[in-house]
C-alpha cells in the first residue's frame, strides 16, 4: 500500500485500504476454482536434456518436434497425463533448440508453438528453448515507496530507436537511463513487449503471450534491460495484455483443434462472450486451466524476470463483454481471475504494484479483495486526464472550467491519495485520432508559446495534485504531433529544449521531496481552498503529516492569458511561503515572461477559510509552488 510518509521502508507489507467511496460489489458467487500449479509447463531444461509439457485436452495424441530429431512428426510422442495434459522428456535437447507441439485431432494433424514458450524466432516461427539462468549480480533492488513514484511510459520500438528503418530493443533503452535517474524517474512502464506479428506494433496484439518481442531482442535482453534499470535505481512496470490474444500469428488458436460455433478452441470462449472490440478472442476466464495460464503469465515477470509491477491493459473487458458497468453483460469470472492474481501478488511479493487500466472511474477496481474489490493498488484515472487535458487544450480562456479543475484534483479512491495514476500524456491519449498535448492547443505548431506555457501547466499540475504522476515519453521536450509505432522519438530536442527538460526535472524534484521542502505533494491530504472561475485560477494545498515548515505546500495556479501583479489567496499558516517553483522562469524557456514571485509573508486575516493571507504576482498561464519557510 501507498505510504504517506517518505521516510517508511518501501518493502512494507500492504494493508487494506479504507472503505470505498461507493459501495463494491459482492464476491461473485461463480467464481471459479483455483487450480494448483501444473508443474513443468512448456520447455524446461535440465542438465541432460529437457522436458516438455503441454495442455491439449482434444489431441488424439502429442509429439515434439525440433532441431533436436529433425523435426520428425512421431519421433518424440509426448505421453499423456490427467486433465488432458501431455509430457516427455527428451535426452539431449538444450537451450537454444527449436521446436514445436505436433497434435493428431480426429486424424488431423496440427502444429502450434508452445503456448508457454518464453523465446520463439518470431511470431510465424518456431519456439526456443529457453535457459532461465541469469546472472543478475548483485541486485537487490527495492521498490520505492509507491506515494514517491514518478513513471515514465515509453515504447521500446520507438524510445530510442537508431533511426526510422529499424526498432529500438531492450538492449537500447538502458543507454537513456542516466538520462532518466538524472530526470528524476524512478520508474519505467513498457507498453506490452510480448512477441507480436512483424516488428512494430503497440504491442496490443499479443501473438505469444509468455515469449518476450524477437525484434526488441527477447528474454535474455530483457532481464538485461530489467537489471540496469534497477542499478540505476528505476523500477521496471510491464504492460500486459488479458482482454483478448491476438489476432494475427495466434497458436492458441483452436490449438488443439477443438473448437465449438468456429471459436478459438480451448483457451477462449466459443459463444457471445467471445466478442472483444479486437475480435472473437477473449480468453476463457472460467476454464481452469486457461486461468492458471493467466496467472502463471503474470506471475513469471515479477518473479523470473524481476519487473516491479504489472499495468493490466483495458480491464473492463476482462469484467465485462463489452466493458460497460452492465450485470447483464458482466463476467464473473473474469472479475474473480483478477481477484485471485492480485491476492497471490499481495501474499508473496507486496511490495509489487499492480494497476489497472478501467478509465469508468470504478473505486471497487482499487478496493481490497477482503471487501469485494478487484484489489489492483491503483488505476489509470480519466477522472483526471480528461478534464485537465479539456481544461488546457480549450481555446477561450473563458471557456475553461475551474470547477471541473478543482474536481479533477480531488477525486480519490478508496479514501487513498496514491490509489490513482495522473496524466495528461498517454500511449492511448497521444494516439488514435488524438495528439501530443501542444499539438492540440496549437496544430502545426507546438513550439508556440500557447503550447509550452499551457503544457507546461498541464505537467505542474500532474506533479502536484494527489496520485501516482505519469509522463509519456517525449513529453518533457515537447514532443509534438501524434505517438505512431513507427516514429522514433527526436532526441536532439532534449538540447534544444534543453530549458523545458529543467523544468520538467525541478518539477520531479519537488512532487519526489528531493529538497526536503515540499513533503506535502507525497502526502494523502489535499485541500482546494481557491476557485476563481471568472479570472480561472485555482489554489490547492497538500499535507503528509501535521503540516508546518517542509510539509504543507501550496500550488497556485492561472488558467488565463492574464498576469496578476498581486493576486491574493489564503494560506494554511503564518510566516513566509518561499516560492519553490515558478513555472514562468526564463530559465525554462526564452520566450517565457520571467514574471518575478519572491515569495509571501502571511498576514492575519481570514480569507479563503484560513486565518492567513498574502498576495503574490503571477504571470499568464502559469503555476507557483510554495512551503513555508523553516
Amino acid at each position: 500500500m501507498p505510504n504517506a510518509s517518505a521516510s517508511e521502508p518501501a518493502s512494507r507489507a500492504k494493508t487494506a485500504p479504507k472503505a470505498t467511496t461507493k459501495p463494491a460489489p459482492a464476491a461473485h458467487p461463480k467464481a471459479a476454482p483455483s487450480p494448483t500449479l501444473q508443474p513443468g509447463m512448456g520447455a524446461v531444461p535440465h542438465a541432460t536434456g529437457t522436458t516438455f509439457r503441454v495442455w491439449a485436452p482434444n489431441a488424439d495424441s502429442v509429439s515434439v518436434i525440433g532441431t533436436f530429431n529433425d523435426w520428425q512428426g512421431d519421433a518424440t510422442p509426448l505421453q499423456a497425463e490427467e486433465n488432458g495434459y501431455w509430457a516427455t522428456d527428451v535426452p539431449g535437447a538444450k537451450p537454444g533448440d527449436e521446436y514445436k507441439f505436433h497434435l493428431l485431432n480426429k486424424g488431423n494433424p496440427i502444429e502450434h508453438n508452445d503456448p508457454y514458450a518464453r523465446q520463439v524466432t518470431n511470431s510465424a516461427g518456431s519456439s526456443v528453448v529457453h535457459d532461465p539462468d541469469f546472472d543478475w549480480g548483485d541486485d537487490n533492488f527495492q521498490m520505492p515507496a509507491w506515494n514517491e513514484l514518478v513513471i515514465y511510459e515509453l515504447h521500446v520500438g520507438t524510445f530510442n530507436a537508431p533511426d526510422a528503418e529499424n526498432v529500438g530493443t531492450f538492449l537500447s533503452v538502458p543507454e537513456k537511463l542516466p538520462y532518466l535517474r538524472d530526470l528524476g524517474i524512478n520508474c519505467i512502464e513498457l507498453l506490452p513487449a510480448t512477441e507480436f506479428p512483424g516488428s512494430r506494433s503497440c504491442g496490443y496484439n499479443p501473438a505469444n503471450p509468455f515469449a518476450l518481442e524477437s525484434d526488441y531482442g527477447g528474454p535474455v535482453a530483457f532481464k538485461e534491460m530489467v537489471k540496469q534499470a534497477h542499478q540505476h535505481g528505476i523500477a521496471v512496470v510491464l504492460d500486459v495484455v488479458y482482454n483478448h490474444f491476438g489476432p494475427g500469428d495466434l497458436d492458441l488458436w483452436q490449438f488443439d483443434g477443438w473448437s465449438e460455433n468456429d471459436g478459438g478452441g480451448i483457451y477462449f470462449y466459443n459463444d457471445w462472450r467471445a466478442k472483444t472490440p479486437w475480435g472473437d478472442n477473449r480468453p476463457d476466464y472460467g476454464r481452469p486451466e486457461v486461468r492458471q495460464y493467466i496467472r502463471d503469465n503474470a506471475l513469471m515477470w515479477l518473479n523470473e524476470y524481476r519487473c516491479d509491477g504489472l499495468r493490466a491493459d483495458a480491464i473492463a473487458f476482462i469484467r465485462n463483454v463489452n466493458g460497460e458497468d452492465n450485470p447483464e453483460e458482466d463476467l464473473p469470472d473474469g472479475w474473480s481471475l483478477m481477484r485471485w492474481i492480485n491476492e497471490e501478488i499481495d501474499k508473496t511479493m507486496p511490495w509489487n504494484i499492480t494497476i489497472a487500466e478501467d478509465l469508468r472511474g470504478n473505486a471497487a477496481i482499487t478496493e481490497a479483495t477482503t471487501n469485494g474489490g478487484l484489489g489492483f493498488d491503483s488505476q489509470w484515472d480519466g477522472s483526471f486526464v480528461y478534464p485537465i487535458r479539456e481544461a488546457l487544450t480549450t481555446p477561450n480562456d473563458a471557456d475553461r472550467d475551474m470547477n471541473a479543475v478543482a474536481q479533477a484534483l480531488t477525486q480519490l479512491y478508496n479514501d487513498n491519495a496514491f490509489r490513482r495514476v495522473i496524466y495528461t500524456e498517454s500511449h492511448d491519449e497521444v494516439a488514435n485520432g488524438k495528439n501530443r498535448v501542444p499539438e492540440e492547443i496549437m496544430p502545426g505548431a507546438a513550439d508556440h508559446w500557447f503550447s509550452k506555457k499551457r503544457s507546461s501547466l498541464g505537467a505542474a499540475l500532474v506533479m502536484t495534485a494527489p496520485g501516482i504522476p505519469m509522463l509519456f515519453q517525449g513529453q518533457e521536450f515537447l514532443a509534438d504531433g501524434s505517438f505512431v509505432d513507427t516514429e522514433p522519438i527526436r532526441w536532439e530536442r532534449v538540447e534544444e529544449r534543453a530549458g523545458l527538460v529543467h523544468l520538467y526535472r525541478d518539477l520531479i524534484g519537488l512532487r519526489r521531496n528531493l529538497h526536503g521542502t515540499t513533503r506535502g505533494l507525497c502526502g494523502q491530504h489535499t485541500r482546494v481552498f481557491h476557485i476563481n472561475d471568472t479570472d480561472k485560477l485555482v489554489a490547492f494545498g497538500r499535507q503528509a503529516g501535521e503540516g508546518g515548515p517542509g510539509d504543507t505546500t501550496v500550488v497556485l495556479a492561472n488558467f488565463a492569458n492574464q498576469a496578476h501583479e498581486t493576486y491574493t489567496i489564503g494560506l494554511p499558516g503564518p510566516g513566509h511561503w518561499q516560492v519553490r517553483f515558478n513555472s514562468d522562469w526564463q530559465g525554462y524557456d526564452g520566450e517565457f515572461g520571467d514574471m518575478e514571485s519572491f515569495g509571501i509573508d502571511a498576514e492575519e486575516g481570514e480569507y479563503d477559510g484560513f486565518g492567513w493571507h498574502g498576495s503574490i504576482a503571477i504571470a499568464s498561464y502559469a503555476v507557483l509552488i510554495l512551503s513555508q519557510e523553516g
